[in-house]
Formats: C-alpha cells, structure tokens, sequence
C-alpha cells in the first residue's frame, strides 16, 4: 500500500470518526456529555426571536455621575443585571447598552421567560450600593422629614467593586451583620476614602437610604468592611443574597416590556428549519445536475457540513437566533462555492489533457488560493461584525464564522478524500470515469 493510499485511509477514518461524534452530539438523547471533569449541556439553544420570551427596556438615572464615568457605569449596570439573571437561573440572557439621545439604556432579552415579573421583581430589586464621605459635621435639616444629620458626599467607591458579601456575627454582642470584601479598584478606593475619613463618618448608602455610618479609627487597607444596623438573621442573609449578585452603580427604571408568545417563536423555528432545509436541497440538486457523480459527493460532504456545524453550536453553547440561521444559510453558499471552483479547475485540467488523478489533484492544489482568499475575507467581515455590532450582528457573525472555517474543512478535506476514495473503489470506478467524461463534454 502507497503512502498516498494510507493518508487517504487515515484521512477516511478521522472523517468518519467526527461524524460519528457529531451524530451523536446531535442525537435528542444526547442533552449532557462528561469527559472526567469537564460537563457540556448540549441541548441546542435558541434565542428570544425562536423561541419567544421577554424583551425588557430599561433607563439609568445617570444624573450626578461625572460625564467621564458614565460609559464605566452604565456597563457596570449591564454586568450586574446579566449576573442576577444567571444566578436565578435564566438560561442564556441578552444584556446590551444602548444611547437614545442624551439616555442611556440597557435592552434585556429573557429567551424562554414568558412571565417577566419574576424577572422585572428581581432586576428592580438589585440594590444599588455607594459609600460617601463626611464633608460637614454641621447638622443639616432635610425640608421633607424633618430628619437632622451631618452632610455626606458621593465617592467613586460604589457596588461595581463588590467582590463578595457574607453574613457573620458580632463578637461581642452576637449581632448579624454583613461582610463586604472589594475588588482590586475598591480595596484601594476604600483604603484612600477610610485614610481621608480617620475621626470623620462614612456612611454606606443601599438605594440612597443610610444603612450605617460608623467613625473611622483607622485607615483600612485590606478592602474589607462591615456593615451592621440591628439586622436579624434573615434580613442579614438577605441583603448578603442581594449584594453577591450585584449592586447597581447608578440607579434604573423600566420603560418598557414585550413579550414574544412562544407561537410566533415555533412558527420562527419552523421557517427556519424548512429555509435550511430548502437551501440544502436546492444546492444539492444543483450539483448533481452539472457535476454528475462529484456533484453527489460534494453534496454528501454538504450533508456532513450541516450536521458538523449543529454538533459545533451545541457543544460551544452558541445561542441560535433567526441572525444566526442566516449567517448558517449564508455560509452553504460558500461551502457550494469551493466545490465549484474545484470542480472547474478539475474541467479545464481535463480539457487541457490530464489524466483523471493528477487533473483531480491538481484541481485541489490549483483552487485553494482562490478559497483560502474568500474564505480569509468572509472570516475577517465576521470579526468585525463580532467586535462593533450588536448582539443581532454578533449572532450572525458567529455562525458565518463556524461556517466559513468548517467549509473549507469540508471542501478540502472531505470532498477531495471521498472523491480519491470513489474514484478508487473498484464498484464505483467506472460510473465516475463515465460522470468526470460527462463532466468534460459540458
């Protein structure tokens, strides 16, 4: 057996392997693959617009926070309400920003939560955290209540640079309190605000309400902090729960709310299945009705590339929305577009005199520039869809991208060896002679 002959087994046996494995990614018994200690959920995840949800429109009050720290706030925000959702348990959220004139909002999609107010109770809820600083000791009267105390200012030092909230208990007299440990920013923010503060209040602010405002002693340099206000257990636990998922850096108020029935994300599902579908036919019947026998292979290798590409987007855990149906759609066209050119280089080396082996090897080597050179181009659009759009964009992007790597794997790879493999096998040499003639006549 020839060198070539053992590369075009060892090539066959891989192929068939990743086929057998995608196969069995995709299987609907198959919602959980384990490797020792590594876990993947592949169930295929669909988004807001497939199968329906919540859409939810939010507005922060960004009013006395300086114009250099907005754009920092804002994301705080975003960052925040992403991680409370995940921590109750709502699959795959869209988190994005937005400027509408002078506001800015944060877009929330909750695919698969047909009754937002769990989630609307729970974003809302998210208390928003700051400390301030004592400025004056002069007791000051507030019009509204009546209520006397001394003035206290904003600081830098705000909920985005919680690391971690617990509950303890006061040594001494056993009361429940909470404590705070910051990040790397908020340990030193809090090390200058406490150097500054030594004999003065700091108060710590939950939802522009006091909660504490202790004296102090000495500068604390090891970004940790107690708060503690006669709270009972449970209210200790419960802040502690609400300030591990984040405290909001700016306050938000809901300004709007759809949700999308889970009709209209089936009927979704459905055109998009039956537009795949289509496509793959359609192209299908294209190439065997001008390329004979290499068309029917190039087709299976087409059928390979689909069951490849759903296998690659449940074990990435890619969310597929009705943008990213398109990018898949979009990128069969290119798979089909590298078939072609091979195809016809593997013509005209025909026409020009080649035996079959060497025109067929030829007409690989002589068309990979031409798709290395669309495809690098195709893959490079999609980064910068990925890097500046929006979530829509990057949905698209990502699926191009996946579908533009692996139909170059799966033009040069599993086309050429299913050809050499056809055009080897003694049961299927001669009706490919016949088709390759066909071929040339054309």
């Amino acid at each position: 057996m020839t060198r070539e002959r053992k590369r075009q087994l060892f090539s066959l046996l891989i192929i068939g392997i990743l086929a057998v494995v995608a196969v069995w990614f995709n299987t609907p018994w198959r919602p959980q693959v384990q490797i020792g200690s590594f876990e993947r959920d592949l169930s295929l995840r669909l988004g807001l617009d497939l199968q329906g949800g919540s859409h939810l429109i939010y507005r922060a009050d960004i009013k006395g926070v300086p114009e250099a720290e907005i754009e920092e706030a804002v994301a705080g925000v975003r960052d925040v309400i992403e991680r409370r959702v995940n921590a109750f348990g709502i699959s795959q959220p869209i988190v994005q920003t937005s400027k509408v004139g002078e506001e800015r909002r944060i877009v929330v999609e909750l695919a698969g939560v047909h009754n937002p107010e769990t989630a609307i109770s729970l974003i809302g809820a998210t208390p928003q955290l700051d400390f301030r600083k004592e400025v004056s000791a002069t007791v000051n009267v507030d019009d509204q209540t009546g209520i006397t105390g001394p003035t206290f200012e904003r600081t830098a030092l705000t909920g985005r640079h919680l690391k971690r909230a617990t509950v303890d208990f006061d040594q001494v007299l056993g009361a429940p309190q909470v404590g705070l440990e910051f990040d790397g920013e908020g340990s030193d923010l809090f090390a200058a605000l406490t150097r500054e503060s030594v004999g003065k209040r700091v108060a710590i602010y939950l939802d522009g309400i006091p909660i504490s405002a202790p004296v102090v002693q000495t500068e604390i340099t090891n970004g940790q902090a107690i708060i503690s206000g006669g709270f009972s257990l449970e209210e200790a636990k419960q802040l502690a729960r609400n300030l591990r998922a984040g405290a909001l850096p700016v306050p938000i108020e809901l300004i709007g709310q759809q949700t999308i029935g889970p009709t209209l994300g089936r009927l979704s599902i459905q055109e998009s299945i039956a537009a795949g579908l289509l496509g793959l036919i359609a192209v299908a019947a294209w190439m065997i009705t001008f390329y004979r026998l290499p068309g029917l292979i190039a087709s299976i290798a087409l059928v390979l590339y689909a069951v490849f590409f759903l296998a690659i987007i449940r074990a990435l855990g890619v969310t597929m929305t009705l943008a990213g149906v398109a990018g898949f759609i979009l990128s069969i066209g290119m798979a089909v577009d590298a078939n072609v050119l091979i195809f016809e280089r593997l013509r005209e080396n025909l026409r020009a005199g080649k035996t079959i082996r060497y025109a067929l090897t030829d007409g690989f080597r002589e068309a990979w520039s031409s798709i290395r050179d669309s495809n690098v181009t195709g893959l490079l659009s999609a980064i910068i869809m990925y890097y500046f759009g929006s979530s829509i964009i990057r949905g698209f992007a990502v699926t191009l991208a996946i579908g533009t790597l692996l139909s170059m794997f799966t033009a040069i790879t599993i086309t050429r060896a299913l050809l050499h493999l056809v055009m080897a096998w003694k049961a299927t040499h001669r009706p490919f002679l016949l088709a390759v003639k066909s071929m040339k006549a054309l």
